[in-house]
């Protein structure tokens, strides 16, 4: 007895095999974030619960947050490189670029998992936005009402504007060129 499959059964679609392992967008996105770099968190799930320290790097994309080491404690060095905690090892095999091994590497938290330390109270809260008499936005810790202060980190850009005119780019002179009045509503110079 032979079976014969039909090609729409044996395609990749009607499988539900992904086709490519790795990065994954998450399925929700957090719309609005209270957690930012820089912040003083203390994570309070998983098996480095009870542990603070400040945010390096938020990925929006997939709610996850880096915390790394607080700045009292005492780093540990391997290869010139601070370790991070959660730490997880990674084994990688070895190519032309660089040597194979197991490499201790840091590993992204769950934004749900952190939780911003109250500065009044030094403990873990939620935190809520509310707005101030002249009208700025401010985040504000719910157990003591105390606002929190934006970190100053996040005044410096982690991938700097280029100051550089480029191939594509327009003269300055050329943009600031007046070449339309408004009160005739005419060109100013014959293009």
């Amino acid at each position: 007895m032979q079976i014969i499959f039909s090609e729409e059964w044996l395609s990749v679609s009607f499988f539900s095999f992904p086709v490519e392992m790795g990065w994954k967008e998450a399925g929700k996105l957090i719309r609005h974030w209270k957690v930012l770099r820089g912040d003083n968190v203390r994570i309070i799930r998983g098996k480095d619960k009870g542990e603070s320290g400040l945010i390096k790097r938020v990925t929006r994309s997939q709610n996850r947050v880096i915390v790394g080491e607080k700045s009292g404690r005492k780093l540990r060095f391997l290869c010139f490189t601070a370790l991070f905690f959660p730490r997880v090892k990674k084994h990688i095999k070895a190519s032309e670029g660089h040597e194979g091994g197991i490499f201790t590497v840091e590993a992204p938290l769950h934004a749900s998992n952190v939780q911003v330390v109250d500065p009044l109270t030094g403990r873990p809260c939620k935190v809520g936005i509310k707005y101030l008499e002249d009208g700025t936005k401010v985040r504000v810790s719910r157990a003591s009402q105390s606002i929190i202060i934006g970190p100053e980190i996040l005044k410096i850009r982690t991938t700097p504007r280029p100051n550089i005119a480029g191939q594509k780019d327009t003269p300055m002179d050329l943009v600031l060129e007046k070449t339309y009045d408004c009160k005739t509503g005419k060109c100013m110079p014959d293009l």
